[in-house]
């Protein structure tokens, strides 16, 4: 790590310097080697990486923001997994296709003829794709078609799920009860998630399976929950009878507590809660029946706008939704003419388009998340995307603010950098990329790379949630990360002559 102090002693020095030492195998431009203290101050990337000690592969690029000149590199043409910094293309995606103000929309509509509250018809919830949408503004619309008059439904509740393809999970290569790897469909709800909860009581355990808000806890009987007498694994499931049944090892229960668990049929979850949540305004709703759209010539009689594309988006890079990211890359292939089935067919359209459009040659995504460890993109290929979308421009805005940190962890108020950029993590991937604005004012546009794919690829199933050495080898990665970059504002922040 290298301290406030120490940066700014060599910040300093470097305002009078012309150029900085480099070694030439790791830049792309020759630098006139400095005299003074101040240059030595900053440690080599070489000297970084050696230091970090990651095992497997780290690579790093870093640029002038405004000009795109390539500063630094290492390995720039090798590919590695980005992770979640996935998500920052995604971005730039969406809103080059759908524009920064699209909006989800949720409805429920009817051809059949209201009378007197009586609907005489089939009843249709109608999915838009939203990713956010949730058992709060699924309970909106059922009081939306309470006030509207509406009593009674002689036909069926009907599901509309054609606005996205079905994916089952976004990457089967995950433990099956990770709540950040759930289906994404044209109809979600929760995240696609259920909250099971347990609480002993009497020496035993009782359970609970919900689709809880911060308001409600509508029931549902459609994901099952048995407790078994085992060691292991902590987490079955399976699907049979219509239903989705898990199973849980007793002795990982303790006293209590609460954990979210992905959903594999989240239309028919969704439409389910909204069962409930009719009954509870004094409307019965039999089925639900699927389809993949209403009837053209329906009557809209309640509906959920989202939020503007681009709040979406900054949620998402803040909090790194998976399903969100999925969700807009499906919707903005559809927007481009594309009529993906698979999230590795809309990850195909938006390589294609990012060639011409970010100027990344190699990009070769498999979703829209970065949850998909066959993903591959080159630093370079990464620091280009970042230029072309613009030293100030709207992909900058999504990205949130990093800290920088001492050697103890704690946040350095008040450091002279400035950094705002998307992480990403894997077990034994570790990724960061984004905008670095050095004291002197210019922009750095860097991505750097870190993974160990053999020691990712000897992980047993039990331990690919929390594997030995992970914890280690992200908290390392994330130290070379910070002093990668504190060492580019350094050597490079003072120079504006491009």
């Amino acid at each position: 790590m290298v301290s406030r102090r120490v940066f700014l002693g060599g910040a300093l020095a470097g305002l009078a310097q012309p150029g900085w030492a480099m070694p030439p195998e790791v830049s792309l431009r020759p630098l006139v080697r400095p005299a003074g203290l101040g240059a030595r101050a900053f440690p080599s990337g070489a000297d970084l990486v050696a230091e970090a000690a990651l095992g497997g592969r780290v690579t790093y690029a870093v640029a002038d923001a405004r000009t795109g000149q390539m500063l630094e590199v290492e390995s720039p043409l090798l590919g590695l997994p980005p992770a979640s910094v996935a998500k920052a293309i995604t971005c730039a995606y969406g809103l080059d296709r759908l524009g920064p103000g699209y909006r989800f929309r949720t409805q429920v509509v009817s051809d059949g003829v209201l009378q007197n509250g009586r609907l005489d018809g089939d009843l249709w919830l109608v999915g838009g794709g939203d990713p956010l949408f949730g058992t709060d503004q699924l309970s909106r619309l059922a009081i939306d078609l309470r006030e509207r008059g509406i009593r009674e439904v002689t036909g069926r509740l009907m599901l509309a799920t054609g606005a996205l393809p079905y994916i089952r999970e976004i990457d089967p290569d995950q433990p099956p009860h990770v709540g950040y790897n759930p289906s994404v469909s044209g109809l979600n709800l929760n995240f696609n998630r259920v909250h099971f909860e347990w609480v002993r009581e009497s020496g035993d355990f009782t359970v609970r399976m919900d689709a809880r808000s911060e308001t409600l806890r509508p029931p549902v009987q459609r994901m099952r929950m048995r407790i078994a007498d085992r060691e292991g694994p902590v987490y079955t499931y399976e699907e049979r009878d219509g239903r989705e049944n898990w199973t849980v090892a007793r002795g990982a229960l303790g006293n209590g507590g609460s954990r979210w668990l992905p959903v594999r049929q989240p239309h028919l979850y969704a439409g389910e809660v909204f069962q409930v949540l009719a009954r509870s305004n004094g409307i019965v709703l039999e089925g639900p029946g699927v389809g993949q759209t209403a009837p053209a010539a329906a009557t809209v009689y309640a509906e959920h706008v989202s939020e503007p594309l681009e709040d979406i988006l900054r949620g998402m890079m803040r909090w790194s939704t998976n399903i969100t990211a999925e969700a807009v890359g499906l919707t903005a292939s559809k927007a481009g003419g594309s009529v993906p089935r698979t999230l590795a067919a809309s990850a195909g359209d938006m390589n294609t388009w990012m060639r011409p459009r970010l100027g990344a040659r190699r990009a070769a995504f498999v979703d829209h998340s970065g949850l998909g460890e066959e993903s591959r993109v080159s630093a370079q290929d990464m620091v280009r995307a970042l230029v072309s979308a613009g030293a100030d421009g709207a992909l900058r805005r999504l990205m949130r603010t990093i800290p920088m940190r001492n050697e103890d962890g704690g946040i350095v108020p008040d450091h002279p950098i400035e950094i705002v950029a998307k992480t990403g993590t894997l077990n034994f991937v570790s990724s960061l990329a984004g905008y670095a604005r050095a004291p002197s004012g210019r922009d750095l546009a860097f991505a750097i790379f870190c993974a160990d794919l053999d020691r990712r690829a000897g992980l047993a199933d039990p331990q690919m949630e929390r594997p030995n050495g992970g914890r280690s080898y992200a908290r390392r990665a994330r130290r070379l990360q910070q002093a990668l970059v504190e060492r580019w504002a350094g050597v490079y922040g003072a120079d504006q002559a491009g």
